[in-house]
Formats: C-alpha cells, structure tokens, sequence
C-alpha cells in the first residue's frame, strides 16, 4: 500500500520524501512532480518511494521508483506495479554493478550515476548498506516488515 506523501505524519519520513522529490526536479529531464508515493521507510534511514513526473523529453518514463537515505539517490524506471521490493531489489542490482566496477578499477560512466568518488572505500561502504538492505528488506516476506510514515 503506498501513502501520499502530502498525508505523511513522520517528520523524518517527510525529509526523505522531500529529499527524492528534489532528486528528481534537479534532473534538467524532469519538468515537475505531479505526484508522490511512500511505499516504504525506515525513518532517517531509507525511503522508497513512486513518482509521477512531468518528463522534459519522451524517452523519459512518467512514473519513477526513486530511493533515497543512507545511500546514494537513485531514479530507476521499474514497472510502477512492481512491489517496493522488486524497486529496492533493481537499486540494489544497479549499485552492486558500480561496486564491481570500482573495485575491478574500471569505468563507472555508463553505470547508474552514484555521488561518490569511485574509490575502494566508498564501494566497501556501500556493499555493506547494501548487504543490510538485502537481509533485512528484501530477502524477507513482505508482511514482515513495517514502514513508517
């Protein structure tokens, strides 16, 4: 079940949901937001959420999965019937191709842009939020986990 982000009661949750919101209207290909969706967080930490956008240019998709939080930020174009998992679960997959990139010492150009420097130590971080996200989100039954908001 996704919450619009406008009825979101955690002010940490809110951040977050602001935080993909500018995320996206930085990218010169998003014209405006039309609507948000909270689909899931863990306060201050990790937000997934679904975006409806006003596209700049038509090979943009109109509805976005976005994750924000104590990892890099991140658009990805993933079916918008998809569950958070499935959106969380293609985050992850993307991240793990700049982790092995940097790590094998090889171009990160035409990767999903990461804002860190793609050094050893950013990559072994990152790997490690991701491994948590992995166990603790994704390979578990969804009635399991509880979002905020």
């Amino acid at each position: 079940m996704h919450v619009d982000v406008a009825t979101i009661n955690d002010p940490e949750v809110r951040e977050l949901a602001r935080e993909a919101e500018n995320f996206l209207t930085s990218h010169t290909w998003c014209r405006s937001v039309v609507a948000g969706r909270l689909a899931f967080a863990i306060p201050a930490v990790l937000g997934v959420f679904l975006f409806d956008i006003v596209p700049a240019q038509p090979e943009i998709d109109a509805t976005l999965w976005v994750v924000v939080g104590d990892v890099p930020p991140a658009y990805l174009a993933v079916d918008p019937d998809a569950s958070w998992q499935s959106a969380l679960a293609g985050y992850v997959d993307e991240m793990r191709l700049w982790i092995a990139a940097v790590r094998a010492g090889t171009p990160t150009t035409d990767l999903i842009p990461v804002d860190a420097e793609p050094t050893l130590e950013h990559a072994d971080m990152l790997a490690s939020r991701l491994d948590f996200i992995e166990a603790q989100l994704i390979e578990v039954p969804p009635a399991s986990i509880e979002s905020a908001g």
